[in-house]
């Protein structure tokens, strides 16, 4: 199956050197090329590519401020000369993370997870499977999480919320913090939707745990959690909480 992706750059030397790095990828597509990035966002929004190669400092907005504006959830590989936002960078959920100037055996690192991230991740046909499923289905109301060498049995109605760190899901509860090196998608399945919302591709929220919503002139949303933690929302999965807006 065919691969798409956009490469945003405001360097024409960079996005060169990417281009010249994907010819030995006859699978993926580039579909857009684009050197700002509002012209980046209209661009992901129109072709909603598979992979997103993202500088991070841009003239105007920065590649964080794309990926807040974008209705599109691709996998993120950011390329910069900066090595001050690999935290935030990863806390987006990205791929990776590679410095300039670009090695070619590191791109070839990140697009191999990236096209992995791709094969394993179900992405919609997991949400066609809940939409599927029988009302009567039981979902879990404990499940087992490790810490140091015990396994504690955590009841799933104490979890706040769920992030997504590359292949392992951070789950915090209202008084602890637990690793599960199950990934999110897998923890979706088995949570009641009516109670865990998902609100990004990298974050699931409790409901019973939600203090507020804000909501912002450009139309995006951002969830409040009571313990005073905040997510933004995703626009692709905007849907869910709307649903519950009376």
């Amino acid at each position: 199956m065919n691969t798409t992706c956009v490469i945003v750059d405001d360097e024409k030397l960079a996005r060169d050197l990417l281009r010249e790095y994907l010819e030995g990828y006859p699978e993926i597509s580039i579909v857009a090329e684009c050197s700002k990035g509002s012209e980046a966002v209209e661009q992901i929004n129109k072709h909603k590519p598979d992979i997103l190669f993202l500088d991070v400092q841009m003239p105007g907005m920065n590649g964080f401020d794309v990926l807040d504006e974008i209705d599109h959830d691709p996998y993120v590989i950011f390329t910069t000369a900066y090595d001050q936002y690999a935290i935030k960078a990863f806390e987006k959920n990205a791929v990776d993370y590679l410095l300039k100037p670009l090695d070619e055996e590191r791109f070839r690192s990140a697009v191999s997870r990236a096209l992995k991230r791709k094969t394993t991740e179900k992405g919609t046909v997991e949400e066609l499977i809940r939409n599927l499923r029988p009302e009567n289905r039981n979902f879990e109301s404990h499940i087992f999480v490790q810490k140091s060498e015990k396994l504690f049995n955590l009841p799933v109605e104490d979890i706040v919320y769920l992030e997504a760190s590359g292949d392992y899901t951070i789950i915090t509860t209202r008084n602890d913090q637990f690793v599960s090196s199950s990934g999110i998608g897998k923890l979706e399945e088995i949570m009641d939707p009516d109670t865990f919302i998902r609100v990004h591709r990298s974050t699931i929220i409790n409901i019973n745990s939600l203090k507020e919503i804000e909501r912002h002139f450009n139309g995006g949303m951002v969830v409040k959690m009571q313990n005073g933690k905040s997510f933004p929302v995703s626009r692709t999965y905007a849907r869910h909480i709307r649903k519950k807006v009376v």
